[in-house]
């Protein structure tokens, strides 16, 4: 099965090289030239023009979009449109917030196209040697790339969660919990700082990532940002908020849940942006070593 990879940002291009990797047949574009050449001398068939390559996939295409969450997904799936024919699948990748999910599900279902999303976690070093997937969307496509899906998931990092919207539902409160523990993570740093001892962040972090209960990925991508810099040095305390927290409370609110944690890290780092802390100069620091996302240099 031939794989159409459209966007070579951090995550769709480490997602090609990881599916590379599998023996999956991935082709892919992007709008700059640049990102097109740059996979394609890692070994991957790349394209200038997307209906060059949905025109070389199979006779029913799978069309994978790794792109911002927004705009920018309506205006390919409209532009793809008149490429496509019925059973083809368009796949979502990204962060898109799960109405705008059900709402294209409804639009291609009723062309005869069929649309999956897959939220995508792991980071960037997740996607590019094992991800964890969330898939959503009606059962018969899913299973029709069902094999692609296992290849490129970690271990037990995969799963079908049901209706159209799910998995990006599913996503998008793995996100909210992941605002809670990076804020409890950053705060607890924040304490030993301003403590009376002396201490070693780099070694509190490397200790705390074997064996502790709070040992896990987000621990281990501590210690490598203190490893970097012992006290995160040229690293501006404000923390960026990318959506999928926002929706998460938002959901929260509507199904009356209480969700403190999520809703307070999420108020945290707005208040980010008046004030500089360690425990938000931690965080900002762990969600570029795990996303690649901006950080705000001093």
């Amino acid at each position: 099965m031939k794989i159409g990879l459209v966007g070579l940002g951090k995550m769709g291009y480490a997602l090609a090289l990881n599916m590379k990797d599998q023996g999956v047949d991935i082709r892919a574009f992007n709008r700059s030239r640049e990102k097109v050449d740059l996979i394609k001398s890692e070994g991957v068939e790349g394209y200038y023009e997307l209906e060059k390559l949905v025109a070389d996939l199979d006779d029913r295409k799978v069309i994978w979009l790794m792109v911002p969450a927004g705009e920018t997904v309506d205006q390919l799936i409209d532009e793809l449109i008149p490429m496509l024919k019925q059973s083809d699948i368009i796949i979502d990748g990204g962060n898109s917030n799960y109405k705008d999910t059900k709402r294209r599900y409804a639009k291609l279902n009723a062309l005869g196209i069929d649309f999956i999303d897959v939220g995508t976690s792991g980071g960037i070093s997740g996607a590019r040697y094992g991800a964890c997937l969330m898939a959503g969307g009606d059962p018969e496509p899913v299973e029709y790339v069902d094999e692609v899906l296992q290849k490129i998931a970690i271990k037990d990092g995969y799963g079908y969660f049901g209706a159209s919207g799910s998995g990006h539902y599913v996503k998008m409160v793995h996100n909210g919990i992941e605002y809670g523990m990076m804020q409890a993570i950053g705060e607890g740093f924040d304490i030993l700082k301003a403590s009376e001892y002396d201490l070693d962040f780099e070694l509190t972090s490397k200790v705390w990532s074997n064996g502790s209960i709070i040992e896990g990925l987000l621990m281990r991508l501590m210690h490598e940002a203190f490893k970097e810099s012992e006290t995160l040095e040229g690293i501006r305390g404000i923390v960026d908020a990318s959506g999928e927290a926002d929706w998460t409370v938002e959901e929260a609110l509507r199904l009356k849940v209480s969700a403190p944690v999520i809703t307070q890290s999420l108020f945290t780092r707005f208040k980010s942006k008046d004030e500089d802390r360690f425990s938000e100069k931690s965080i900002a620091a762990l969600r570029n070593q795990f996303g690649g996302h901006k950080i705000y240099k001093e």
